[in-house]
């Protein structure tokens, strides 16, 4: 008999929490032959997901309930919960329901076959058109200069084993893109592939916003390719060429001309992109260099405020952990 775990970050999910909670029972049901635990973490929701969650454990012995001190983002919530499992196996999977549970039994299965890494990826998807557009083209981007391995429509619902669990929480990296490094330490993964449903309008809107999608983004290519630095060079070098050929045809035509040649407007232009490309190359060195100051301070990935959970004689019992990653 294994102890499987299965983690979900909560973000203001609180109508969809008991439907979820139900699918994770049911899914114990299906496989009786494991133990399960269900750990909950609630990343500083602003909505009533903590109450929900207050409730659901009093009758849920398997629950735990992890409230982190404010929002921390999803991978840090995800992290919060590898930090707190007990399984053999670790699952993961998003609170909103857009991921089907259902899934987890195979992968399970996957898992006893001796796959360490079992990834649940999207082969399509229902989010509303620029969504998949923007996902699409940024997974496309760091499947070519990050990580190829990485699924088409990238993944966040996955299944691993304890030994990659522990690898995982001994990476002590902050802004970590936590399905970035699952594929980068190199275990053969096992792809499902299944197609995103939409959310339904009863368990409220996403609270992924452009502003968290572009943080996102930038994360994840600082830190699995020096891509972005490599094409600020190319660009700087490219205008370095175009100016000097241009200041080249205006020595030519001073010579030849006999007269300063008429442009101030495309002289202004050039002064205008070239200061353009200048402040772009700056920023995108600002963005390595912002991230090495993050992991020279050693501040915590999360903060752990509280954590709730049965304790022998079946009654919910709440602790404050003294460390934030213990």
């Amino acid at each position: 008999m294994s102890l499987i775990s299965i983690i979900s970050p909560v973000y203001h999910n609180a109508p969809s929490l008991p439907d979820l909670l139900k699918q994770f029972q049911e899914l114990a049901t299906k496989n009786a032959s494991d133990d399960f635990e269900f750990i909950f973490v609630d990343d500083g929701s602003q909505d009533n997901s903590f109450e929900v969650l207050n409730r659901l454990v009093v009758d849920e012995s398997r629950m735990r309930v992890i409230k982190l001190s404010r929002n921390f983002g999803s991978n840090a919530a995800i992290l919060a919960g590898l930090s707190h499992a007990r399984g053999e196996a670790v699952a993961a999977i998003a609170a909103d329901l857009q991921d089907p549970p259902e899934l987890l039994h195979e992968m399970i299965d996957h898992w006893r076959q001796g796959r360490k890494v079992v990834l649940a990826a999207r082969e399509g998807r229902d989010d509303p058109g620029l969504t998949s557009v923007l996902a699409d083209t940024f997974y496309s981007l760091f499947r070519r200069f990050a990580i190829k391995t990485m699924p088409k429509r990238g993944f966040d619902f996955f299944l691993i084993d304890r030994q990659v669990c522990d690898l995982i929480r001994g990476i002590q990296e902050n802004n970590a893109y936590l399905m970035g490094l699952i594929l980068w330490l190199g275990f053969d993964p096992k792809v499902i592939f299944y197609h995103r449903r939409a959310r339904e309008k009863r368990y409220g809107r996403s609270m992924w916003t452009f502003a968290k999608k572009l943080k996102y983004f930038a994360d994840s290519f600082v830190a699995f390719s020096h891509m972005p630095v490599r094409a600020a060079s190319l660009l700087g070098i490219s205008i370095s060429v175009l100016g000097l050929l241009y200041a080249l045809l205006i020595i030519v035509l001073r010579i030849f001309g006999g007269r300063d040649p008429e442009g101030w407007t495309s002289l202004m232009v050039v002064m205008l992109v070239v200061s353009g490309v200048q402040i772009l190359m700056i920023g995108v060195l600002g963005e390595y260099l912002w991230r090495s100051l993050d992991e020279v301070r050693h501040r915590p990935r999360f903060i752990v405020e509280r954590v709730l959970e049965h304790n022998g004689d079946q009654r919910v019992k709440q602790y404050f952990p003294h460390n934030t990653e213990a």
